[in-house]
């Protein structure tokens, strides 16, 4: 016979193993849950509490508002030229390519790779802008100093900005993989570093335009997996849409500008477009978009031979950009510095090498660090005397022999 403390032992077991019912859990729960103070956990909501709504386009089927999207292409293209020529439309409520209305709101800009005055504003203003309604972004104050704009970091105070300005509509991110702070190949880092940008747009209720690089080669395949980097961003981006060369009819070279992807509309079809050089005034240049005929087709099949439309030169050139942007005349950088960003476009060291010779880079060997630095070449007299005695280290030897040349190159990837 069983004592009590058996017994008590035997009904403290069965009430820890005895399990209520489940009670199934109602939308009126849900509504409850939503508002009143609950513990932290998973916040769920029910699908018969939510309202179905439509898609609202800034420009329709092109640019959504609350979404991200991507401007892809190789270098020289033009697709900062045209992310502010959409920007101009949407200060002016002017007409998109298509020909229909743009509903008139305010534009930010934030570039790491143009000058607001000397580049960013003409271009604006030759795309017939409201200045009054562009914002660029130029840095962050924290604690009264201001430091510059760091996407990666700074996108909780951009949001803040956006809703202090109002009526923000389409934010321009160029480059897009500035946003990632970690390596910008990883799928999962990238996708976490973009997700601040996916929920400023859906908060801001703006469309976000991220603009970045092609990767070289793959021509004829798919282009949004050519977009430099992760397949994340092409994955994360509602809408991908791609500008750059192509062969048209009678071997004639033209672009292109064309959605390679879209997740909400659709993925086919674009317009034709041409990149033209005008003086504003006072001698300030500027590019602009002009706007061809629409296209049929889709991105894969209209841009058949991509960037290399004009051949190898056509590559040269397009490295030749990128290098002037990263070097200077004044003062010396480092090689690895200056050549990463064209190897982050996908452009070979054959073809980084011969943009550095066409350019006439001056190399210099650090007698400090023992890496290599370069410039370009001074505008005077002083071009022809250093080319022609030949690159120098530091302590003023020459370092020309064929053998440390190809030991730069070799040093610099």
């Amino acid at each position: 016979m069983l004592d009590d403390n058996k017994l008590a032992l035997i009904d403290e077991a069965a009430a820890r193993a005895y399990r209520p019912p489940i009670r199934k859990i109602t939308a009126n729960d849900y509504t409850e849950m939503e508002h009143s103070a609950v513990q932290d956990g998973v916040v769920l909501v029910c699908g018969s509490t939510l309202e179905p709504k439509p898609i609202s386009w800034l420009w329709t089927y092109w640019l959504a508002l609350g979404k991200v999207h991507v401007l892809a292409g190789p270098a020289g293209q033009g697709k900062t030229t045209i992310a502010l020529a959409f920007g101009a439309t949407v200060t002016t409520g002017g007409l998109w390519p298509d020909g229909s209305q743009c509903k008139p709101g305010n534009v930010l800009v934030w570039s790491g790779e143009d000058d607001a005055s000397d580049t960013l504003l003409p271009r604006l203003l030759k795309a017939g802008a409201d200045p009054s309604r562009v914002y660029f972004v130029s840095g962050t104050r924290t604690n009264g100093e201001v430091s510059p704009f760091d996407p990666a970091r700074d996108l909780a105070q951009l949001i803040d900005a956006v809703e202090r300005i109002g009526g923000v509509t389409l934010l321009i991110v160029d480059p897009i993989v500035s946003a990632v702070a970690g390596d910008s190949h990883k799928n999962t880092e990238v996708r976490r570093a973009l997700q601040p940008l996916v929920d400023l747009a859906a908060s801001c209720g703006c469309a976000v335009l991220g603009i970045t690089h092609f990767a070289k080669g793959g021509q004829g395949s798919d282009p949004t997996q050519r977009v430099i980097g992760s397949i994340a961003f092409g994955a994360v981006a509602r809408v991908v849409m791609v500008a750059a060369k192509v062969r048209s009819e009678g071997d004639q070279v033209t672009r292109v500008l064309a959605r390679s992807k879209s997740n909400i509309g659709p993925d086919d079809g674009g317009f034709e477009y041409f990149v033209e050089q005008a003086e504003l005034s006072n001698g300030i240049e500027a590019s602009y978009i002009a706007w061809g005929n629409a296209v049929a087709g889709t991105a894969r099949e209209l841009l058949t031979e991509p960037e290399d439309a004009d051949g190898e030169s056509g590559d040269t050139n397009d490295a030749c950009d990128l290098l002037r942007g990263e070097l200077t005349a004044d003062c010396w950088t480092s090689s690895k510095l200056a050549c990463k960003p064209l190897q982050d476009a996908g452009f070979t060291k054959k073809q980084i090498w011969s943009a550095s010779k066409k350019l006439r880079v001056t190399r210099t060997k650090d007698g400090m660090a023992g890496g290599w630095l370069w410039r370009l070449p001074a505008q005077t007299g002083e071009d022809s005397a250093e080319d022609s005695e030949g690159s120098k280290n530091l302590n003023g030897e020459s370092s020309e022999s064929s053998g440390e040349l190809e030991s730069s190159v070799r040093e610099i990837f």
